[in-house]
């Protein structure tokens, strides 16, 4: 089953937080900013080093002061219309993620926030959409998956696609 909430999600407990990083990881703005300021500067400078890293891909890193364990750095699409790949690119984002946990074994709860959506422009009843038919497929592979959704819009979109 797949939790959806309204939450902080650096203040989760699970192994895994995914952050909507820019290609950077240098931290920035939005969720990847907070992960970043909660996790301290132990994740700047365990992430930088792995970048630059391409739209639609992600990396691991260590959680340092966060209740997770790791960090999955995953690099959302801008938004440019919908003819430059972004929907392939944000599904790339998310299923990347999930192979990075699967993979790196350990990692039995994950939680996402909605990747590509704030400044990146993503329509968000779209990015909703490919995000929930991502952690669908993946549901068997984890103990637990959470959408936690910052803003009453997202959170709505994804209880509405749920139903």
């Amino acid at each position: 089953m797949i939790e959806i909430i309204q939450s902080d999600i650096t203040a989760l407990d699970v192994d895994a937080i995914v952050n909507a990083a820019n290609p950077s990881l240098a931290g920035g703005g939005g969720v990847d900013g907070a992960i970043h300021r909660a996790a301290g500067p132990g994740l700047a400078t365990a992430a930088i080093p792995l970048g630059p890293c391409a739209h639609g891909e992600a990396v691991l890193t260590p959680g340092f002061r966060l209740k997770a364990r790791f960090v999955i750095h995953a690099v959302g699409p801008i938004w440019y219309g919908g003819n430059r790949g972004e929907p392939q690119l944000l599904r790339r984002a998310y299923e990347g993620s999930f192979q990075l946990a699967r993979d790196h074994g350990g990692i039995r709860s994950i939680a996402f926030p909605a990747i590509s959506t704030g400044v990146y422009g993503f329509p968000k009843k779209l990015a909703s959409e490919i995000a929930l038919g991502v952690m669908s497929a993946y549901e068997a592979d984890f103990e637990r998956i959470v959408a936690c959704l910052f803003d009453a819009e997202n959170f709505s979109l994804y209880a509405g696609a749920t139903r």
